[in-house]
């Protein structure tokens, strides 16, 4: 089983920052994509932003130049710089690793249970 735990979200007032953080435990042999997602009520899934296990990155148009997406192998975590927060952030942000297991099976998907991300004034 692989698990993985998000951390770092909460309120902020728009023009505010926040770092969010995601954490992969368990049976993991490598992690190949990691990534962002947000859900705001009544809204499907978007991608916020992806990174490659090579630190290639990818992210939506409504976040370039304001988020950053980072990661940190050694620990199997994943981080979303997010600044310049906008009310239309607001969401719920789930992360998303590729994981292998073991070197005999192949990649799987695994999500983190989301964190509350609240842009008001």
């Amino acid at each position: 089983q692989v698990q993985l735990v998000e951390s770092g979200g909460g309120l902020v007032q728009p023009g505010g920052s926040l770092r969010l953080s995601c954490a992969a435990s368990g049976s993991i042999f490598s992690i190949n994509a990691m990534g962002w997602y947000r859900q705001a009520p009544g809204k499907q899934r978007e991608l916020v932003a992806t990174i490659t296990s090579g630190g290639s990155t990818n992210y939506a148009d409504s976040v370039k130049g304001r988020f950053t997406i980072s990661r940190d192998n050694a620990k199997n975590t994943v981080y979303l710089q997010m600044n310049s927060l906008k009310p239309e952030d607001t969401a719920d942000y789930y992360c998303k690793m590729v994981v292998v297991r073991t070197t005999t099976s192949g990649p799987r998907v695994s999500w983190g249970q989301g964190t509350q991300v609240t842009v008001s004034s």
